[in-house]
């Protein structure tokens, strides 16, 4: 992907701030614990008791807090986890490129470390919606079920030159990189290749929706070196799209009998709402829920689907339940 289209997409999934006043150096505690993963340490903010443990992946350019709306009430039914990918908020920069491939790995190892057990309840928002179907996949026996939210489809287009055109069309036929663990880039920013991190944000519409304390937290996590990097998730994603694409054709339902619930904004448009009923079709066990908002951040524009979609799935889990 080239680097203007890598701005531009990053562009369409990251609100883009305007200015606001906070001390980036003021680093406020984090809830959770840092735990290395190889070269560099990831935080991991764990609450509640119980199983499946739920795992919360955020989307692109989002943090562990900003599920505040919807884990206290996950964690009074099951012990919920939601981390900061490297170079966000409390974690140290990792390896780059940020593939799917080295996000996963990751992960993996994080939850390995902090001995959180499976079976997980995976919850992708947004990009991660592709970083848990990617977990699941590799990882068949640790995952119970899991919960997309607008999650990115490996058929999206985007904008580019005034037309439409599939993320995947742009690959380049790289060869995607294996995932590293030894020593990350010092230089986030250099490594990246995108755009860097505001210096004087402010909250837009859905973040100030969070509660007063974590918008603060958020306005100083945006600020912080490390979050430049986050464009060098980009850096692969249309070879990894194009794969998905390809080892979808040989197996239609990747996910076999993982239970699924595809959670989609209300009044989407046609393509989108078409894309979203499609990744129902990866599990045979797939239902669609529609949202009472038209917000991508459903989490915070109707937190109470987000808890339900969530807390059903558990309990299906628990008993064994199919959703259908």
């Amino acid at each position: 992907m080239t680097r203007a289209a890598k701005v531009l997409l990053l562009s369409s999934l990251i609100s883009t701030p305007t200015s606001a006043q906070v001390d980036p150096q003021q680093t406020p505690s984090p809830p959770g614990i840092l735990v290395a993963v190889g070269g560099h340490r990831l935080h991991l903010h764990c609450s509640g008791r119980g199983s499946p443990t739920v795992v919360l992946e955020s989307g692109a350019g989002d943090f562990s807090f900003d599920w505040s709306l919807v884990r206290p009430a996950l964690a009074r039914l099951t012990r919920v986890c939601s981390y900061d990918r490297a170079g966000y908020a409390w974690s140290e920069p990792g390896p780059t490129p940020r593939t799917i491939r080295q996000i996963v790995a990751e992960l993996n190892v994080l939850l390995t470390a902090a001995r959180i057990a499976p079976p997980y309840v995976l919850v992708g928002h947004s990009l991660g919606g592709l970083i848990v179907r990617t977990y699941a996949v590799q990882h068949r026996t640790q995952v119970r079920g899991l919960v997309l939210i607008e999650a990115t489809h490996e058929d999206n287009p985007m904008m580019l030159n005034g037309q439409l055109v599939l993320l995947r069309s742009l690959s380049r036929g790289r060869e995607i990189p294996p995932a590293r663990f030894d020593a990350p880039a010092t230089d986030s920013s250099a490594a990246s290749g995108g755009p860097q991190a505001p210096q004087s944000p402010t909250l837009e519409a859905p973040y100030d929706r969070l509660p007063p304390d974590i918008q603060r937290v958020r306005l100083w996590a945006m600020q912080q070196p490390g979050y430049a990097a986050r464009g060098s998730e980009f850096d692969y994603l249309a070879e990894e799209l194009s794969q998905m694409h390809e080892q979808r054709t040989r197996d239609s339902v990747p996910l076999g009998d993982i239970p699924l619930v595809v959670l989609t904004r209300k009044d989407a448009p046609p393509d989108h709402a078409g894309l979203q009923a499609d990744l129902v079709r990866l599990s045979r066990d797939g239902k669609q829920i529609i949202a009472a908002t038209d917000d991508h951040h459903i989490q915070l524009g109707d937190p109470r689907a987000v808890i339900n979609a969530v807390s059903d799935l558990v309990r299906a889990v628990r008993v064994r339940a199919r959703l259908r």
